[in-house]
């Protein structure tokens, strides 16, 4: 279904370079999420007194952040097909820093919470505006190569991010959080105002619009599989982001700060992954790289179950083999993605909002299983394991659905 040329226009970057505008400007939308969601995390304690909600009320505001970010794609997908890129990612960085200016004059825990919905909702147009663009202007396999360096945004502003929530809670109070993510939002906002090219028109609408995309992409045994690599592949890191703080902290004995660490230097891994991808992918093609990523994470998740039987010797049995998971991942996703939004690029919106929805609730269930399976446990071997049921996964998907996987094994 990648057979269409797309139409040459005055928005195409020239195929033989890197057009490092334009990615920095789809970088800085995909952060918006990532941003919004961590950097409120370190003054959730405070805001329980403030609003006198208790604990568990208060966690909604991430929780339900989550779901939002997660139930929005399907909805962005979709309308950023119909209307346009342009106007679907204006408006969504529009609401993101309207609800952002509104949590600041909330009095209650639940309009409070409603306001993050709302930021989430907004922001979830970044991420998929983000990879429709790509698909619009690139070719396949470039196309891989530029979410690899897209992606590193949903790394670094995760890892930033609540370091800068906590000194800006500790030096001004909570409010300056919202006040500094409305500031970003406008940055950005105004930037893809002058420079976020319309990419829709590149393909002629689908004769049968949404319906007919959706109901094409969900019996697509090539999407299908591309989906499952991605949010499978990716569930290793939310199982140990689920049950990694138990290992550390509870039967490690280690400080948050320790695991914080360690934690930041596997997510070194996932980067260089994706750098590699930005640079190989089209030398080697969607699903050979895939399949590489793939080799990584088993050899991974292998090492991590015999290491953890080690656990005595600290973070570093479960920490060290998740580089090379993580680096595996970093290659997989964009490739996967990629994958996923060519299989009918006329809809690449709704590819991208689905796949979305999917790679989050997968990677939420994951996170629940890993807190669940490590609650009571000795060792980091029930983490190991789940990690390992998520790869097994991921190369029944890569090898049943994935195209030309069988005929591409032969690195």
């Amino acid at each position: 279904m990648d057979s269409m040329p797309p139409r040459e226009d005055h928005h195409a970057p020239a195929r033989d370079h890197t057009p490092w505008g334009l990615l920095s400007l789809l970088m800085a939308m995909t952060a918006i999420g990532p941003l919004a969601l961590n950097i409120l995390v370190p003054a959730l304690p405070k805001l329980s007194a403030v609003f006198a909600a208790d604990a568990h009320t208060i966690q909604l505001a991430v929780s339900l952040f989550l779901v939002g970010l997660a139930v929005a794609q399907l909805l962005v997908g979709p309308l950023a097909d119909r209307f346009g890129r342009r106007p679907v990612a204006l408006g969504g960085l529009v609401l993101t820093a309207v609800a952002s200016m509104a949590a600041i004059v909330t009095d209650s825990a639940g309009m409070f919470i409603v306001t993050r919905v709302l930021q989430a909702f907004g922001a979830a147009t970044g991420v998929v505006v983000g990879r429709a663009v790509i698909r619009d202007l690139f070719d396949r396999d470039r196309s891989a190569a530029m979410l690899g360096l897209v992606t590193t945004a949903m790394v670094v502003a995760p890892m930033v991010s609540p370091l800068l929530g906590g000194i800006l809670d500790t030096a001004f109070g909570w409010r300056a959080i919202f006040l500094f993510v409305a500031a970003a939002v406008v940055t950005v906002l105004v930037w893809a105002a002058i420079r976020l090219p319309e990419t829709r028109d590149r393909h002629p609408a689908s004769p049968g619009g949404f319906l007919a995309d959706a109901r094409f992409l969900l019996v697509s045994p090539a999407f299908n599989g591309h989906v499952l690599c991605a949010a499978f592949g990716s569930a290793t890191f939310f199982a140990l982001l689920g049950g990694g703080p138990y290992i550390v902290i509870t039967q490690m004995g280690r400080s948050s700060m320790e695991y914080g660490i360690w934690f930041a230097i596997s997510s070194l891994g996932y980067m260089s992954g994706n750098f590699a991808a930005s640079r190989l992918s089209m030398r080697h093609g969607l699903e050979r790289m895939i399949l590489i990523g793939l080799v990584l994470e088993v050899v991974g998740v292998v090492l991590t179950i015999i290491f953890s039987f080690a656990h005595a010797y600290g973070p570093a049995v479960v920490f060290l083999p998740q580089i090379i998971i993580a680096f595996g991942n970093g290659i997989m996703l964009p490739n996967s993605i990629a994958g996923a939004i060519s299989v009918r690029p006329q809809a690449a919106g709704t590819a991208s909002g689905v796949l979305g929805f999917i790679q989050m609730a997968v990677g939420a269930g994951f996170a629940q299983l890993g807190g669940i399976v490590i609650a009571h446990a000795a060792t980091p071997v029930p983490v190991a394991l789940l990690m390992g049921a998520a790869v097994a996964v991921f190369a029944v998907a890569f090898f049943w659905l994935v195209p030309s996987a069988k005929a591409k094994n032969d690195i």
